[in-house]
Formats: structure tokens, C-alpha cells, sequence
């Protein structure tokens, strides 16, 4: 399916760019096609070189609470619902204990944390695959949840609205949590609709309920603050969170006398050529969304799109963020780019810009996850883990929309 995907992205652009040259006489049509390229190859490569720093580091200290013996306590703790949502993964296996830091990292909006969490995560998963070149049911359902992952704190939109001059930049706080909640849970149905899962187990279901109680108690705190203290509440919160972890696996590892420095030193060297081996995989998806970008391909949707809207007679107000939908799934810097397009033209505090920021921290970006992540480990079949993760994106994206309506219009 990959392959399909990746050919027709290079296709439509192809086409696109043909039209514009031959219809409508741009002659720079195909000049944006090659740019794009050249374009997307050196940021994949920027990119992976960027990732070798903080991979180093995660990995180096996942190594410690590896042979300290945390990533089992971990394991254990959640071993029932594990052994019901990834029945192949073993109770105990350290997979297990990566997949929830990772998650953790995600919910609290620890991006620099959670990609290399997640890669060790991938990797632990893919120790247990029995076919290295297919994703297994475990590494399919784990790929789901990070790209749709539920964010308490998404720090990053709050700052970007700030800069523009909101004046509550914490406003779209509820309306994103309702949206990455809604892909979340939409993600994690569809996987396990396809793969036959237990969900209404009431191991899993007593696990849930702890989940929603947990988080509704965070919700009520984060509610309880004025809304200009939410945003650097969040950061404190993070980097607090990120100081005790570290302090921790460290601590736990020279009581339990591991030789933390050796340990670190091993994990690290694992991250670099994690950071090497992906970046083929992430130079292909990277082109392939670059040239489908520069090709105006997705102008024609959008206007599309907002035409197919006034034709049934609903109010189109909303379209004029579509482009940061559009993006999401393709391109992290290219969706963040869309919106604050959007802030730009309309205003930061316009109905547009207010429905772009709400998208952007509704999901992850689908297929950067899937390159990093399977490229991680050398996965080529990706089975159905592009149709789960976008139909999340489609539930997010949707539900950020009619948040949107409901809290602002």
C-alpha cells in the first residue's frame, strides 16, 4: 500500500504541474516540481542529522532504566492491559515499558522526548516480529495511538499564539483536547476492529475508566488557571516532568549499582545509527509531499472543497483553515506553516485562525510517524496501519472543526 501511495502522490503532482504548464501557461509549473525535491531530500537529511542529539540522549538513558530494571516495573504494572490490546507481546517484555513512556511523553506534550521513546519503542516491538519487513499487529496499533495520541499540553500552538498577539493564547485549549481525544479513541477502535481486539474486556475497560479519571482530574486543574498562566504552567509542568524522569533513571541505576556512563555510552550508540537508518525512508515520504504541495494540487482541493460546502447551503467559514487539515497527515512544518499562514491573513484571533490551531494539535502528522518510525526498523509493508492512522486524522480533524463552531463561532 505504501508504494501505491507513494507512486500516486508523485503522480498527482506530476499531473498537476503538467496542467499548469500546458493549461495555463506557468512556465515556472515544473521548476516548483524539481525545487520541492531538491528541496525535501536536504530537509530529510537536516532532519535526521537534528534527531541524532536527543537520540543519543533518550536512548543512553532508556539503557539505564533498562539494566536498573525500571522498563520492567513498568511492563508489569500495565501487563493485563497489554497482554489484551498486543496479545503477542509477553508480559514483562521491555516493549511494553517504552511504549508507555512514550505515550506518557506524548500526553504531556514532550515532543523532544517522545520520538526517541518511540523509536526504542518501535525497535523493542520489532524484536518480537516474526516478519522484519511487515508490521506486526503490536507495532500497527502503537504506530495508531502515537500519531493520534491524546495532548494535555500543547505548548507549542499556545506559544505560536502568543507570538501573534492573542489575546488569550490558551483559548483553544478544550477544543484540541476534544479533538486529539476523539482520533485517539476513533484510532484505537478501528485498529481494533481489524485486528479483532477485546475492547470491551473489563480488564481494559477498568483500565479506561482510571484513564478518563485521571484525565479529567488534570482537566479540572488546568481549567482552575487563568488562561494566561496555562501556557508556561504547561512548560513548567514538562520540563519538571523530564527533570524527575532523568533524575530518576539515573538514581535508581547507581543504587542498583549498573554503571550508568557504560550504560549510557551503549544506548547512545544505538541512537546514532537509529538517526543514519531512517533517513532514507524519510527523504522518500518527504519528496513525495513536497512535490504534492508545490504542484497546487491541494489549492484545487480546497476550492473544491468549499464549493461542494456552498452548494449544500452550510456556512464555509471554516474552509479557510482546511489547508493546515490538509497538511496535517503530510507535513509537520508544512501544517504549522498553514496555519500560521491562516493567523497571518485573518487574524490570530479570527474564526480561521482559531480552527487552524485547534487541527494542528488535534493529530500527529501520519505519515512522518510512519517513516520515522517503520523506517526505524526496516519495515516496507505497512498493512493497515496508513488507513487506522488517517481515518484517526479524519475523526480529528472533524471533531477540531466542530469544537471549533461550538466554542468560538
Amino acid at each position: 500500500m505504501l508504494t501505491h501511495l507513494w507512486f500516486f502522490f508523485f503522480l498527482i503532482a506530476f499531473l498537476s504541474s503538467l496542467f499548469q504548464w500546458l493549461g495555463l501557461g506557468n512556465e515556472d509549473a515544473f521548476s516548483g516540481f524539481i525545487g520541492a525535491a531538491f528541496d525535501m531530500s536536504k530537509l530529510g537529511v537536516d532532519i535526521a542529522l537534528g534527531l541524532i542529539g536527543v537520540l543519543c540522549l533518550w536512548l543512553g538513558l532508556f539503557k539505564i532504566a533498562e539494566r536498573a530494571g525500571i522498563m520492567k516495573v513498568l511492563a508489569k504494572l500495565l501487563g493485563p492491559l497489554f497482554e489484551r490490546l498486543m496479545p503477542e507481546v509477553p508480559r514483562g517484555h521491555p516493549a511494553i515499558g517504552s511504549v508507555t513512556m512514550n505515550m506518557g511523553a506524548n500526553i504531556l506534550g514532550m515532543d523532544n522526548a517522545a520520538t526517541p521513546i518511540g523509536l526504542k519503542a518501535m525497535e523493542d516491538l520489532q524484536t518480537l516480529n516474526p516478519q522484519k519487513e511487515v508490521a506486526s499487529n503490536a507495532q500497527i496499533l502503537f504506530l495508531v495511538l502515537n500519531t493520534s495520541s491524546v495532548t494535555l499540553l500543547p505548548v507549542t500552538i499556545f506559544l505560536y499564539r502568543s507570538q501573534q498577539g492573542a489575546a488569550e493564547p490558551a483559548a483553544v485549549f478544550i477544543p484540541i483536547l476534544l479533538a486529539t481525544t476523539m482520533s485517539t479513541l476513533i484510532g484505537l477502535l478501528s485498529v481494533a476492529w481489524m485486528q479483532r481486539l477485546k475492547i470491551l474486556d473489563k480488564v481494559v475497560l477498568a483500565y479506561f475508566a482510571a484513564f478518563v479519571f485521571l484525565l479529567s482530574t488534570f482537566m479540572v486543574f488546568l481549567a482552575s488557571l487563568p488562561a494566561t498562566q496555562l501556557a508556561s504552567t504547561s512548560t513548567q509542568l514538562g520540563n519538571v516532568s523530564l527533570a524527575i524522569v532523568i533524575m530518576l533513571f539515573l538514581a535508581v541505576g547507581y543504587w542498583r549499582q549498573v554503571d550508568v556512563y557504560d550504560a549510557f555510552i551503549e544506548g547512545a550508540k544505538q541512537g546514532f545509527q537509529v538517526a543514519i537508518h531512517i533517513i532514507p525512508y524519510l527523504v522518500a515520504m518527504l519528496v513525495a509531499i513536497g512535490v504534492l504541495r508545490s504542484s497546487g494540487a491541494l489549492d484545487g482541493l480546497l476550492f473544491a472543497l468549499k464549493s461542494a460546502v456552498d452548494a449544500l447551503g452550510w456556512n464555509s467559514d471554516f474552509v479557510a483553515a482546511m489547508p493546515t487539515a490538509f497538511m496535517k497527515p503530510l507535513s509537520g512544518s508544512g501544517a504549522r506553516a498553514m496555519m500560521l499562514e491562516t493567523m497571518n491573513t485573518y487574524g490570530v484571533d479570527s474564526f480561521p485562525a482559531l480552527v487552524a490551531a485547534t487541527i494542528q494539535g488535534s493529530t500527529e502528522t501520519t505519515f512522518y510517524v510512519l517513516a520515522v518510525y517503520f523506517g526505524s526498523v526496516g519495515i516496507k509493508k505497512v498493512r493497515h496501519a496508513i488507513t487506522c492512522g488517517l481515518l484517526a486524522d479524519f475523526a480529528g480533524i472533524v471533531t477540531a472543526i466542530l469544537a471549533s463552531y461550538w466554542f468560538f463561532y
